[in-house]
C-alpha cells in the first residue's frame, strides 16, 4: 500500500508540474532558512560546552549597585581567599585579558595580540586539547609558555617544539612547555599563548601587595560535584564571596554575581569584558524568524493543496465509490505531502551547500554542512518529516472528506469556508513578511544612526599606532620628529582608544559629596594636543599645556562628571577635587563625548595628563593618507627599530564595534527577502488557481464591456484586504519586538508610523506585482474560448 501511495504521489506531482515546482521550491526555501538559522543558533548556544564539567564552572562578575555598573573582572587576592574559605569550591583560576606583545623566534618576528596569563591550574579547569606536553604541569614553571598549534607551525614549522625557546619583547626568553590544538571558535576564551600567572606576579603590584580594590582579573570557580546547582546555593555562594571581600576591603561597596560558563558568550555586556561576545536577544529573534519562515512555507503548501481541491474532487469520489475509506485517502495525501517534503529537503541540502560560504561571511561563522553528522542530518530529516505531515494534514482531512455523490455530479465548490481558510493563510504569511520588513527597516535605520551620530569628537582620518618597545622612552625625540614633519604635525598621545575599555575608579572626592555615595568615574590620559586632534569642545576652561609636570596637579572633567558631583558649570573651573587621594584643580570642562559603545550611556569622566604611553594618534591630511603612512613607518623604524610597524584607524575600529548589529541587519535582509519570496510563490500559485476558476466570470464581464484594467484590478484586489488585515496584526507585534531590541541601546532611533506605512505599501506592491501576470493573462484572454461551452 505504501508503495502504491508513493507511486500515485509521484504521478500526481508530474501531472501538475507547475504547482509541484512551486510547492517544492517554497518548502525547500523554508527548510533552507530554518536549517541555516538552526545551525547559527546551535553554534551560538554551544559556546564553552566542550569543557568537561562546564556546568560546574562559573565566572565571578562584580557590580557597583549605585551606578548599576557590571564588570567582568575582580581583584587578584579574591581567588585564593575563596579557595581557602569556601568548601563548595573545588578550584579557582584567574586569567588576564589579552596582551599584544612582540614574539620572536630566530629571524621570524611578529606582534601577537593573543597573549594571556593564567594560574597554573588553568588547563585542569578548562578542557583545551594538549597535542604536546603535560597539561597538569605546563604552567608551573614561571619561565614556561604554552602555545597553540597555529603558532607552533608559524614560528617553527612543526608542533614538536617542547623545550624550544621563544623571545618576548626583545628581552625575555621563555621555554615552550606545551602545545595545544587551536582554541575552538565556540570558546569565549580566545588566545594563542598562555604564560604562568606566577611570572607576572613577580612584578605586578596587585599580586605583590594583595591589592583588593584594583579589579583587573577574570576569576573562574569550579564547584565540587556534591555542590547543588540550585539558585539558592548560587545565592549563598555569592553572599559568602561578598563577605570575604568585605572582610578584606571595607571601603568599596561591591557585590558579586556568579555567571555560568555556558552563558558568558550570550549574556555578557560588562565593563572590561573580553571581546567577541554574542547577544542572546539576537539568538531569540532568529529562532522566531526560523519558525515564522517554516510556518509560511507550510501554509503555502496547505493553501495551494486546498486551492487545487476541485481538480482532485472527482478522483476522491471515484476512489470512495470503488471502496477507498477515509484513512486510506488521508494516507495517500499525506504520502504526497511527504514526497514533496523529501524532494524539498534534497533541494534544500543542495542550496545550503552552495550558499553556506556566503552565509558564513554574513554571520561571521565557520559553519560546515557535514553529511556524516548524524545529529545534523537526523535533525533536518526530522524537521522535514514533521513539516511534511503538518503541511499535509489539513489538505488530507479536507480532501478525504468529499461526498462522492456530490463531487461526481460536478457540483463541487470550495465554499465560503475554503475561501476563508485561504485568506487566513495569506493573512498569516503576510503578517510574517510585513513584520520582517518592519524589523529590517528599523535595524537598518539604527545602524545608519550609529554610523552617523555625533560622538562628540571627529572620528574620521584618525590613524593610531600602539606605543611599543622604545617609543615611550624616546618620547621627546618622537615628539620633535613628528612636529617637524608636515604630514604628522597634528598628533596626540592618549592612554586608551575610544573602542577599548577605559580605566575607572570610585576614588573621587569633592566638597559636599555624600559619604555613602560611590559613583564610578571613567578616566583616560591625554596630552596638550588632544583638543585639536580629536576636535572636542570645551564648554569652559582649557586643555593641558606643554608642561606635563605643572599639569600633574590639574584635571579636566566632562559635563556628566559635573552633574554627578552636582557642581555648577560657572564655578567648576578652579574647583578642587581629590582623585586617588591627591588634590587636583579642575582647569577645563569638556563637552560630553562618547568613548564607549552607543549601547551604553556617557558616564562621568576625568581626563588625566598622559605620562605613561598608550597610543600615538595622527589626524591625517586629506588625500595624503599613503604618504602619511609611509612617513610614519619611516619615523617608527628610526625610533623603534626592533618592532614591526603596525597601525589602524579609529573609524574602522568603531565600525567593528557594531559587527553584531551589522550581521543582524544583513541576515535580517536575507531572511526577509526569502520570506517574501516564499509568500509570493504561494500567492502566485493561488492567483493562478483563482484566475482559472474565474475564467467564465472574466469572459462575461468582458462581453458586458469591462476594460482590461478593470479586470486586472478586480483579480488583484482580492488580496488587498488580507494584506490590510495582516498589517493590522503585524504592527503591534513588530513594534513590541523591535522596541525591546532598541532598549539594548542607550541612544537609538524612534519607531514612527512611516515605517509601518512603508511596510504595508511594500507588501501590497509585491503582492500585486506577483499576481499581475496571471491577472493580465486572464483579463486579456479571448472571452469566446471561456464561454463557448455555455
Amino acid at each position: 500500500m505504501i508503495r502504491n501511495y508513493i507511486k500515485v504521489a509521484i504521478r500526481n506531482l508530474l501531472r501538475q508540474k507547475g504547482f509541484s515546482f512551486i510547492n517544492i521550491l517554497g518548502l525547500a526555501l523554508g527548510i533552507t532558512c530554518t536549517a541555516l538559522i538552526g545551525m547559527w543558533v546551535n553554534d551560538e548556544l554551544s559556546y564553552d560546552k566542550f569543557h568537561t564539567d562546564y556546568n560546574r564552572i562559573y565566572r565571578i562578575t562584580s557590580t557597583l549597585p549605585e551606578m548599576k555598573v557590571h564588570a567582568a573582572v575582580t581583584s587578584a587576592p579574591l581567588a585564593p581567599a575563596i579557595k581557602n574559605e569556601i568548601p563548595e569550591v573545588e578550584d579557582v583560576v584567574r586569567t588576564s585579558g589579552l596582551n599584544r606583545e612582540l614574539i620572536q623566534v630566530g629571524d621570524i618576528k611578529f606582534e601577537e595580540p593573543g597573549i594571556m596569563f593564567a594560574d597554573s591550574n588553568f588547563f585542569r579547569m578548562f578542557t583545551f586539547q594538549f597535542i604536546r606536553g603535560d597539561k597538569e604541569h605546563a604552567l608551573e614553571n614561571p619561565e614556561g609558555i604554552v602555545i597553540s598549534e597555529e603558532m607552533a607551525r608559524k614560528y617553527f614549522g612543526s608542533i614538536d617544539v617542547l623545550e624550544k625557546t621563544i623571545r618576548k619583547n626583545n628581552k625575555e626568553d621563555f621555554t615552550i612547555t606545551g602545545v595545544i590544538a587551536n582554541v575552538p571558535d565556540n570558546s569565549h576564551l580566545q588566545f594563542d599563548f598562555v604564560q604562568p600567572m606566577s611570572f607576572l606576579a613577580r612584578t605586578n603590584n596587585d599580586f605583590k601587595n594583595n591589592v583588593w580594590d584594583n579589579f583587573n582579573w577574570y576569576t573562574y570557580i569550579k564547584l565540587t560535584d556534591k555542590a547543588k546547582q540550585s539558585e539558592s546555593t548560587i545565592k549563598e555562594l555569592e553572599t559568602k564571596i561578598q563577605a570575604i571581600y568585605k572582610k578584606n576591603e571595607s571601603f568599596l561597596k561591591v557585590s558579586f554575581v556568579l555567571q555560568p560558563l555556558e552563558k558568558i558568550h550570550l549574556y555578557s555586556n560588562f565593563l572590561a569584558d573580553l571581546a567577541g561576545h554574542g547577544n542572546a536577544q539576537n539568538v531569540y529573534i532568529f529562532m522566531i524568524v526560523a519558525v515564522f519562515i517554516l510556518v509560511v512555507a507550510c501554509l503555502n503548501f496547505m493553501n495551494l493543496a486546498t486551492a487545487r481541491a476541485a481538480r482532485r474532487a472527482k478522483e476522491v469520489g471515484l476512489r470512495k465509490v470503488v471502496g477507498a475509506i477515509r484513512p486510506h485517502l488521508m494516507g495517500q495525501f499525506l504520502a504526497e505531502s511527504l514526497v514533496v517534503a523529501l524532494l524539498s529537503l534534497m533541494l534544500a541540502l543542495l542550496v545550503i551547500f552552495l550558499v553556506l560560504p556566503y552565509f558564513n561571511t554574513l554571520g561571521g561563522k565557520n559553519l560546515s554542512l557535514d553529511f556524516t553528522n548524524i545529529k545534523l542530518m537526523g535533525g533536518l530529516l526530522g524537521i522535514t518529516i514533521i513539516t511534511g505531515l503538518l503541511a499535509g494534514s489539513y489538505p488530507a482531512l479536507y480532501l478525504s472528506g468529499f461526498v462522492p455523490a456530490t463531487v461526481l455530479k460536478g457540483n463541487f465548490a470550495s465554499g465560503t469556508s475554503g475561501g476563508l481558510f485561504r485568506n487566513a493563510m495569506v493573512v498569516i504569511q503576510f503578517t510574517v513578511s510585513i513584520s520582517l520588513i518592519v524589523g529590517t527597516t528599523i535595524v537598518y535605520r539604527q545602524l545608519k544612526y550609529i554610523q552617523q551620530m555625533n560622538l562628540g569628537y571627529d572620528k574620521e582620518n584618525l590613524l593610531y599606532i600602539p606605543m611599543t618597545g622604545e617609543m615611550w622612552s624616546k618620547y621627546e625625540t618622537f615628539r620633535t620628529i613628528l612636529g617637524n614633519e608636515r604630514l604628522t604635525t597634528n598628533y596626540s598621545f592618549i592612554s586608551g582608544l575610544p573602542t577599548s575599555s577605559s580605566g575607572a575608579t570610585v576614588s573621587v572626592e569633592w566638597s559636599g559629596k555624600d559619604p555613602n555615595s560611590q559613583p564610578l568615574f571613567y578616566n583616560t590620559a591625554i596630552d596638550e594636543n588632544f583638543e585639536e586632534v580629536f576636535k572636542v569642545t570645551f564648554v569652559d576652561g582649557h586643555g593641558y599645556g606643554d608642561n606635563a609636570k605643572a599639569d600633574s596637579v590639574n584635571i579636566i572633567v566632562n559635563e556628566t562628571a559635573l552633574k554627578t558631583m552636582d557642581m555648577p558649570l560657572k564655578s567648576a573651573v578652579g574647583s578642587k577635587i581629590k582623585i586617588w587621594g591627591t588634590e587636583r584643580t579642575i582647569i577645563g570642562v569638556v563637552k560630553d563625548f562618547n568613548f564607549k559603545p552607543v549601547q551604553e550611556t556617557i558616564g562621568p569622566m576625568f581626563l588625566d595628563r598622559n605620562t605613561w604611553g598608550g597610543y600615538l594618534i595622527v589626524r591625517t591630511l586629506p588625500n595624503e593618507l599613503e604618504s602619511t603612512i609611509a612617513k610614519l613607518e619611516q619615523i617608527c623604524k628610526e625610533i623603534n627599530p626592533s618592532y614591526p610597524f603596525n597601525y589602524s584607524f579609529i573609524d574602522q575600529d568603531i565600525a567593528n564595534m557594531y559587527k553584531a548589529e551589522q550581521r543582524l541587519s544583513s541576515l535580517f535582509n536575507v531572511f526577509a527577502i526569502l520570506a517574501i519570496v516564499i509568500s509570493c510563490l504561494g500567492l502566485y500559485g493561488l492567483s493562478a488557481y483563482l484566475a482559472e476558476r474565474r475564467t467564465r466570470e472574466m469572459g462575461i464581464r468582458k462581453v458586458l464591456g469591462a476594460s482590461g484594467f478593470q479586470l486586472v484590478y478586480l483579480l488583484s484586489a482580492t488580496f488587498t484586504r488580507p494584506i490590510m488585515i495582516a498589517t493590522v496584526i503585524a504592527v503591534p507585534l513588530s513594534w513590541y519586538g523591535m522596541s525591546r531590541w532598541l532598549e539594548g541601546f542607550a541612544y537609538h532611533v524612534s519607531i514612527d508610523w512611516t515605517i509601518f506605512l512603508i511596510a504595508f505599501f511594500a507588501a501590497l506592491f509585491i503582492a500585486w506585482l506577483t499576481v499581475s501576470f496571471e491577472s493580465i493573462k486572464a483579463a486579456t484572454a479571448n472571452p469566446v474560448k471561456s464561454l463557448r461551452s455555455e
